[in-house]
């Protein structure tokens, strides 16, 4: 799972109080930052082991701090504190916050039993990564079902063309990541790509969400 992280995101931006659209890509990829982050210096780990699992070389054996449920819960509570913090509205802080917890869930559907409930074994995960003809489809429902549902829920002066922007920059990395060459050992140009694509990703949401805002609609008893 990578752009279908997003979806999350952009379902909680059409709130009326939500943080902004750069904000909630940061929470949803907020778990993932944590992990390349804490890469560099080695307090979690990973290994290049080709054909681990189908779509994914990734032998990712040490995250407990990210990739637990435990951790991915101290993250949200952190990053809901932080925007509640700088945005002074209540609803901003629980959405961000539900925003960055979801990203465990999701990898719940797709990793190799490599996720923890508390950072220690036993290791859990679906596998959906083992079947591409099924993986692939449901990421690509995921993110166009929220960019649709977005681009209905909120409205923009200049119209969508920031959004379909955004929308087709997270195609292509999407395509990178699938279809593009694979790194045969692990350096750390793994974590500074990883950092580099989020920051992208999330600066170009920034920008489409930036001229955009929620339609309030009517109240039905």
């Amino acid at each position: 799972m990578f752009i279908g992280h997003f979806a999350p995101a952009l379902v909680a931006a059409t709130r009326p109080q939500a943080a902004g659209l750069g904000t909630l890509f940061v929470a949803a990829q907020l778990v993932d930052i944590g992990f390349a982050a804490l890469l560099i210096p080695g307090v979690e780990a990973m290994r290049i082991v080709p054909g681990i699992s189908a779509m994914n070389p990734m032998d990712l054996y040490h995250m407990p701090y990210t990739h637990s449920l435990l951790g991915a819960a101290l993250w949200a509570a952190i990053f809901g504190l932080l925007v509640g913090f700088g945005t002074g509205r209540r609803e901003a802080a629980i959405g961000a916050a539900i925003v960055v917890v979801s990203h465990w869930f999701l990898d719940l559907i797709v990793h190799i039993p490599d996720l923890t409930l508390l950072g220690a074994p036993p290791k859990i995960g679906l596998a959906l990564w083992n079947h591409p003809l099924v993986a692939m489809p449901l990421e690509i429902a995921l993110i166009g079902g929220a960019l649709v549902y977005y681009a209905r829920r909120t409205r923009a002066s200049a119209g969508h063309l920031r959004l379909w922007l955004l929308a087709g920059l997270l195609a292509l990395v999407q395509a990178i990541d699938w279809f593009g060459p694979k790194e045969p050992v692990y350096s750390l140009a793994i974590p500074a790509t990883m950092l580099a694509a989020y920051a992208v990703l999330t600066a170009a949401a920034g920008w489409a969400g930036a001229n955009r805002r929620p339609i309030t609609l009517p109240y039905r008893p």
